[in-house]
C-alpha cells in the first residue's frame, strides 16, 4: 500500500469540501502568533540596551560662548592706545578709563607704570601742553588753569612747576584781548555797568580782583566812545 503524503486539508473541514467538489484548496497561511505583552517585556529587559548617547556637535566658531579666554593684557593695552591716539592724557584720566571698562585694578597699575617708563605717559608735559592751548587760547589765568589741572588728576606740585612757567605780561594781555572783543556788545551801556560785568567775566577766568580791575580801567580808558549814541545803564532795560 503506497504511503501518500497527508492531504494539505487534513484537519481542516471547509478545505475538504473544495478538495472533494474538485477544487484546489486555497490554504491560507495561519496569522503570525503574537506574544503576550508580558512575555515580551521580560525578554527586551534581558536583552542588552544599546547605548543612544548623541555624539556632540562640532563646535561652531561663529559662537562667542566658543571664544578662547580673553587676553585681558592686550585688552587692556589697546585701550590705553586708543585713548592716546591724537592727544596727550593725564594718567588719572588713562585710570579712569581702565576702570570703567573694568580692568583689574593690578594690571591697570602695572601698565600704567610701564607706559610711564617709556614716556607714552608724562603728566608735567600734559600740564605744560594744556596751559599753553587753554591759556591764549581762552583766556584763562593761572587760578583757573590750575582748577582744570587739579580736575584732570595732576599732582599739585607738578602742576605748580607748569604754572609758573607763565610769563605774566601774557596773562594779562589775554585778559585785556577778551576784554577788547566783549566791550564791541557793551556800547550801549555806561562804564559802571560795563565794569562790572567784565571784572565779573575775568574772574570767572581766573583773574584776581586787583588785576581784573586794573586791566577794565585801562580798557575802558583807551576805548573810544565818541559816536557810540546813547549810553544806557541797566536800570533802564
Amino acid at each position: 500500500m503506497d504511503e501518500r503524503p497527508a492531504p494539505e486539508w487534513l484537519g481542516d473541514v471547509s478545505l475538504g469540501v473544495e478538495a472533494w467538489a474538485g477544487k484546489t484548496p486555497s490554504v491560507e497561511p495561519s496569522p503570525p502568533s503574537v506574544e503576550p505583552l508580558s512575555r515580551r517585556r521580560s525578554d527586551d529587559a534581558s536583552r542588552p540596551t544599546r547605548s543612544r548617547t548623541r555624539k556632540p556637535r562640532p563646535a561652531d566658531p561663529a559662537d562667542p560662548k566658543n571664544d578662547p579666554e580673553p587676553d585681558h593684557e592686550a585688552i587692556a593695552r589697546k585701550i590705553l592706545l586708543d585713548a592716546l591716539t591724537g592727544q596727550a592724557r593725564s594718567r588719572k584720566e588713562l585710570a579712569d578709563k581702565l576702570e570703567k571698562k573694568e580692568v583689574p585694578q593690578a594690571l591697570a597699575t602695572r601698565l600704567l607704570d610701564r607706559f610711564e617708563e617709556v614716556g607714552l605717559i608724562d603728566d608735567e608735559a600734559f600740564a605744560k601742553a594744556w596751559i599753553a592751548s587753554r591759556q591764549p587760547g581762552k583766556g584763562l589765568a593761572r587760578r583757573a588753569l590750575a582748577q582744570e589741572l587739579r580736575r584732570k588728576g595732576i599732582d599739585d606740585d607738578v602742576a605748580r612747576e607748569a604754572l609758573d612757567e607763565i610769563d605774566p605780561d601774557d596773562e594779562r594781555e589775554a585778559g585785556r584781548r577778551m576784554v577788547r572783543r566783549k566791550l564791541r556788545s557793551m556800547e550801549r551801556f555806561d562804564d559802571q555797568t560795563k565794569t562790572r560785568r567784565l571784572v565779573g567775566m575775568l574772574a570767572r577766568k581766573g583773574y584776581g580782583a586787583g588785576v581784573a580791575y586794573s586791566i577794565v580801567r585801562e580798557e575802558l580808558s583807551l576805548a573810544d566812545d565818541d559816536g557810540a549814541g546813547d549810553v544806557v545803564s541797566e536800570s533802564d532795560l
